[in-house]
């Protein structure tokens, strides 16, 4: 749902607005986008991968959970990956005191997006498969998965140039990632969050 403003906000103006609600927004060509609800398998898939990541090795203030990417777009827009993995350089940028990780600093390894209403919301849909795809990929963030429990795939997007190339995975089926090698993860693993 987008958010009525009297104006285009600038990424300044976004990282202070407030409207009084718990509402998240994403920044779409300087207007705001309130973020969908999810299901609640949503947060325990995104969980079950933080805790995943961390038994590979990856130091804890690398992965991160709320924190926001400015992309190439028209406008002003900023994006909220369910999870991030930072390289060290990212998280120190992120973690050096801004809100936001802005377009010259260095990008994060990998964003997770687990897409909400995937049969019934053909916006949300978009937004997760074709647009944020583009943002990431001309941000050069080297990995976007992209996790889609109603469709019951996980799709793997590996950065080559300026554009991703996708490996889908479905039930017993092994993730496959150049960047996480160690994974030794199944597609309904990632799905299920763990749980069967």
């Amino acid at each position: 749902m987008t958010i009525a403003t009297p104006k285009r906000l600038t990424l300044e103006e976004y990282l202070t607005y407030d409207d009084g609600t718990d509402t998240r927004y994403e920044l779409v060509d300087g207007v705001l986008v309130a973020m969908g609800a999810e299901y609640p398998i949503n947060s325990t898939i995104v969980s079950f991968l933080f805790a995943v990541f961390l038994g590979t090795g990856i130091p804890y203030y690398r992965l991160a959970i709320g924190h926001q990417i400015a992309v190439s777009s028209t406008k002003a827009t900023a994006r909220q990956p369910d999870l991030i993995v930072h390289t060290e350089a990212s998280a120190a940028a992120i973690l050096s005191g801004s809100r936001l990780l802005m377009p010259e600093m260095p990008a994060p390894m990998l964003v997770v997006e687990v897409v909400s209403s995937s049969d019934t919301d053909p916006k949300a849909r978009d937004r997760d498969y074709n647009e944020k795809r583009a943002e990431y990929a001309a941000r050069q963030i080297p990995e976007y998965w992209i996790i889609d429990p109603i469709a019951a795939v996980v799709l793997v997007l590996t950065l080559a140039g300026d554009q991703y190339h996708e490996s889908l995975f479905t039930g017993t089926q092994q993730i496959v990632s150049p960047n996480f090698a160690g994974l030794n993860l199944m597609a309904e693993q990632v799905l299920n969050a763990g749980m069967k």
